[in-house]
């Protein structure tokens, strides 16, 4: 698309989410002017429109109807996370329950009746064994962005004519579904696995899916599998990092997350509690470890893997977020990996979030908020000097999946960084309250980018696509057409970067770099600099942390929160 056919697009989303920041990553990329508005009500869209005066309307994630005196004057696109004639609030926690084989996303015109309206722009995709929050990441996220780039270039072009649903196509395959009913995904414990897994992952992140544990009614979420642990259908069979294990009809699956009624969701054996977890077996938690020909198939948040003179350590956090306990896991996880005899050490992250930064939701849920932020961040802290100050290895961190906040910075301390090409990422704090932050970030965002770039990253909230931050810096390389594509670059760069003639030379440079970095300013004074801010932001007089965190994990413990990777203030516009 070229700049000449540049338009001012305003979004209309009920939350600027994963979806809807790729897409203003994207649409800005070429040239579109695009403003942002949450739409919080009716009266919301239409002062956003009479402000905003755009060429285009698109809905990139609406739970809302768009009213029809704004429709019926400007074109509107929907993006609708379905196949064409798919309709319906469900979509894919239907396409999930019902074993779709492949599904789709949808662009279309807002009309009277929801998802009814003209289509613009569709494209598919094959499913997977995983759970509605992940598909959305990812499958649906790629789709979307296909279709809608597509639909807006049309647009734009202005001879495209979209065209009217007609279920009498054949190739219209979809068709209106229900909300589905919380009956329809509860869970049995005497079910198969497998249907106990389609029930949990087509709620997950959101609602969830309603079970009963040890006498405890609850929703349900982040299934895996377990495939050797067998017991009565309902029974606890053991825990680990948080996670219980819990017998099903045939197996037993692993639960990570549990959400008691007008309860914020947190780490299983948390919301369990003493008294029902007593007695129940705790299982091994060391990281687990692929090793001249060891594995262990049981389910782990963080886990390790040697290929050659390569060792990939995957740390998989649900959301993003992580604890106290979990930044120390993987920080004795990464100092176990430093003691193997390899070359480089990839961080991986997880397959769907590469990280979020300190963890909100047990913050929230702690004896006392300020104390475990502190605790929270120190133990981040203390992750990041670890890959920092590491000289026996080339450190690179291997960006599969979107990242916000102290998750961007931990991606900074390694010596190189690679991303997908679809993520997305959030390189500042100060959306969360005024949130100064740390993990040494006015050390390591400056040496990429410079303190001006780096001003305008924390200060203008505003995200960065993978292409973007590799043209600036932020990032070594951007490539990936997928996820698995991705992986299996990342491989073969890793391989030859471990090569011992080139890493030498790279451990040399890094080294001299370091101890003049170090000479100029000392790596602690950094973070004594920083944490200082944060001891005022926990502990002192002004409250908007805190108020801002209590509203962020109440909101998305009440309403759809499942892609969003940080919060976001109210309305999103371009510098």
């Amino acid at each position: 698309m070229e700049r000449a056919m540049a338009l001012r697009i305003l979004f209309l989303c009920t939350a600027y989410n994963g979806l809807a920041q790729r897409a203003w990553v994207e649409l800005t990329d070429l040239g579109h002017e695009v403003s942002v508005q949450v739409a919080a009500d009716a009266d919301t869209m239409r002062a956003a429109v009479a402000r905003e005066r755009p060429q285009l309307i698109v809905a990139p994630m609406l739970k809302s109807a768009i009213p029809d005196d704004i429709w019926t004057h400007h074109t509107c696109l929907i993006v609708h996370p379905g196949i064409v004639g798919d309709r319906g609030p469900s979509s894919l926690d239907w396409a999930i329950l019902d074993g779709e084989h492949d599904w789709g996303a949808t662009v279309l015109q807002a009309a009277a009746e929801m998802d009814a309206g003209d289509i613009w722009a569709s494209a598919g995709f094959a499913m997977r064994g995983a759970s509605k929050s992940q598909l959305y990441r990812h499958e649906v996220t790629d789709a979307a962005i296909r279709a809608l780039l597509q639909a807006v270039e049309r647009y734009a072009g202005g001879g495209y004519r979209p065209q009217p649903l007609d279920y009498g196509r054949a190739e219209v395959r979809g068709r209106l579904r229900a909300a589905m009913r919380p009956s329809e995904r509860a869970i049995d414990w005497q079910l198969d696995s497998a249907s106990v897994l389609a029930r949990v992952r087509s709620a997950d992140s959101y609602p969830g899916a309603r079970a009963e544990l040890a006498g405890l009614r609850c929703q349900v979420f982040g299934a895996h599998l377990e495939r050797s642990l067998r017991g009565r259908p309902g029974d606890l069979l053991g825990w680990r990092e948080g996670a219980v294990c819990v017998a099903t009809g045939d197996g037993a699956v692993w639960l990570s997350h549990l959400r008691e009624k007008d309860g914020i969701k947190l780490p299983a054996t948390q919301v369990l509690g003493e008294r029902r977890m007593q007695g129940v077996i705790e299982r091994a938690s060391r990281p687990a470890m692929s090793v001249a020909g060891r594995r262990d198939h049981g389910y782990r948040q963080i886990r390790y893997r040697e290929v050659g003179a390569v060792g990939y350590l995957h740390f998989d956090f649900y959301n993003g977020a992580m604890s106290t306990a979990q930044c120390d896991r993987l920080r004795t996880a990464f100092l176990q990996a430093r003691q193997r005899p390899t070359r480089a050490i990839v961080l991986m992250g997880g397959a769907d979030l590469w990280s979020n930064g300190i963890h909100l939701n047990t913050i929230q849920a702690s004896n006392d908020p300020a104390l475990e932020s502190w605790r929270n961040i120190l133990a981040m802290n203390a992750l990041v000097r670890e890959i920092v100050l590491t000289d026996s290895h080339l450190v690179i961190s291997a960006m599969q999946g979107n990242a916000g906040a102290g998750g961007v910075i931990l991606a900074l301390a390694a010596d190189q960084v690679w991303a997908r090409r679809g993520v997305v990422m959030n390189p500042h704090y100060k959306s969360m309250g005024g949130l100064y932050g740390s993990e040494y970030w006015t050390y390591l965002l400056p040496r990429r980018v410079g303190d001006t770039l780096a001003q305008e990253l924390t200060e203008g909230l505003r995200p960065i696509g993978a292409a973007g931050a590799e043209r600036i810096g932020l990032i070594d390389a951007a490539f990936g057409a997928s996820a698995a594509d991705f992986v299996a670059h990342v491989e073969q760069r890793a391989e030859r970067a471990a090569d011992p003639a080139s890493c030498r030379k790279a451990l040399a440079l890094k080294r001299r770099r370091r101890a003049a970095d170090e000479r100029r300013k000392p790596l602690e004074s950094y973070g004594a600099e920083e944490l200082a801010h944060m001891y005022r932001n926990f502990f002192g007089a002004d409250r908007s942390y805190h108020e801002a965190r209590q509203r962020f994990v109440l909101k998305c413990a009440a309403e759809v929160c499942e892609a969003a990777p940080v919060a976001q203030p109210a309305v999103r516009v371009p510098a």
